[in-house]
């Protein structure tokens, strides 16, 4: 297998028939050793890890192929902490979706003037470029169309599948007596039709949960969701 792509969090290979497989690791981004999904660096490793996030995505994954919510999504092997998914192709080089509850993290850096932490939001949407040397810039449908990345019809269409893929998570995470504070999404034209649907992964990695006012690890997420 060839490699396509080494990540953060996964690697990517090119099974050579239509389909990839994501292999996850044991890293998770943040900063100064602490656990932070907004981050666009690895901060640490916790044994584990990748297969907890790994179980949790094909969770996800197999609720939304159900819903008829389109995804990446073909299979998982959790003892080899491996995922087949479909072929996609991203937007640009990468654009992110967060939908946000509550305002923490980079909420809160760029907009602390007016919020106050933890306040509620209203499943409110920040779309992000992936670019690490600049700090994963947010962006705008208008420029998002002007730069040729997204039409505003795709914006639109991303905007809605975002607030309905998260509210969908978050409704499951409170069946667990936990909290969804934000959550990040990637999307991207899947197969060959090109079809606009949700890749990457759903784990505990890439949300912020709360359970009793305190944070929960993604392990202790994976743990408390199966």
């Amino acid at each position: 297998m060839e490699r396509v792509y080494k990540g953060k969090t996964k690697d990517v290979y090119d099974l050579g028939d239509g389909y990839y497989q994501l292999r996850f690791k044991d890293d998770v981004t943040g900063e100064d050793g602490k656990f932070d999904p907004g981050a666009n660096t690895v901060g640490l490793s916790i044994e584990g890890v990748g297969k907890a996030g790994l179980r949790l995505t094909a969770f996800f994954f197999e609720r939304l192929n159900d819903l008829g919510i389109p995804t990446h999504f073909v299979s998982a092997d959790l003892e080899e902490g491996t995922m087949t998914v479909r072929k996609a192709k991203m937007f640009g080089q990468g654009v992110e979706h967060i939908c946000r509850f509550r305002a923490v993290g980079s909420f809160m850096r760029r907009y602390g003037m007016y919020a106050e932490e933890g306040q509620p939001l209203d499943s409110f949407v920040e779309v992000t470029l992936k670019d690490d040397d600049r700090n994963d810039p947010p962006i705008t449908d208008d420029a998002l169309e002007m730069l040729g990345i997204l039409t505003r019809d795709e914006y639109r269409e991303l905007k809605e599948l975002t607030v309905r893929i998260s509210n969908f998570v978050k409704d499951e995470l409170a069946k667990k007596g936990m909290e969804l504070y934000d959550i990040k999404l990637e999307f991207g034209r899947i197969g060959e039709d090109g079809r606009v649907g949700l890749i990457d992964e759903i784990s505990g990695g890439n949300m912020r949960a709360f359970k009793d006012g305190e944070q929960v690890h993604p392990l202790e997420l994976e743990r408390l969701m199966s």
